[in-house]
């Protein structure tokens, strides 16, 4: 039975969850520096089967209107259940009830279907975002 919980995991369980999304290839950041940056999130939501960490998301947010989901991990071997539509849902929802009217987020490349499915919308060419990576290895 999966139990969503909206706590922010054990430093070892979001590393190891971390670890399989191959992101952290160029920051190799540390599992005490990956929990000192969830722990400093808005909200976060965990997802566990079995008291394993099967997935994980959360929102950075001012509190008032603008927000940034980011970080929706699921396991390899819990993908293609549902698992990260429940997340980001339950993260919406969240954020829908204590006034949040702004959400924003960067999605891996060919991940945009999925968040269109949620309501997402691209934003404009001629508006796109940007990004600075201030150290890679």
């Amino acid at each position: 039975m999966k139990t969503f919980i909206d706590q922010v995991p054990s430093s070892t369980e979001f590393f190891n969850l971390y670890q399989t999304t191959g992101w952290n290839d160029n920051f190799e950041l540390s599992k005490e520096r990956l929990h000192q940056a969830i722990s400093n999130s808005w909200y976060t939501l965990s997802v566990y089967e079995d008291k394993q960490l099967i997935g994980f998301g959360r929102i950075i947010s001012d509190g008032v209107y603008q927000s940034f989901l980011c970080d929706l991990i699921v396991s390899p071997n819990y993908r293609k259940q549902g698992i990260g539509t429940e997340i980001v849902k339950r993260l919406l929802n969240h954020s829908k009830m204590n006034g949040l009217t702004w959400i924003q987020l960067s999605c891996a490349q060919g991940k945009q279907p999925f968040y269109e499915r949620l309501g997402f919308k691209a934003r404009p060419n001629d508006a796109p975002g940007m990004q600075l990576f201030l150290s890679e290895k």
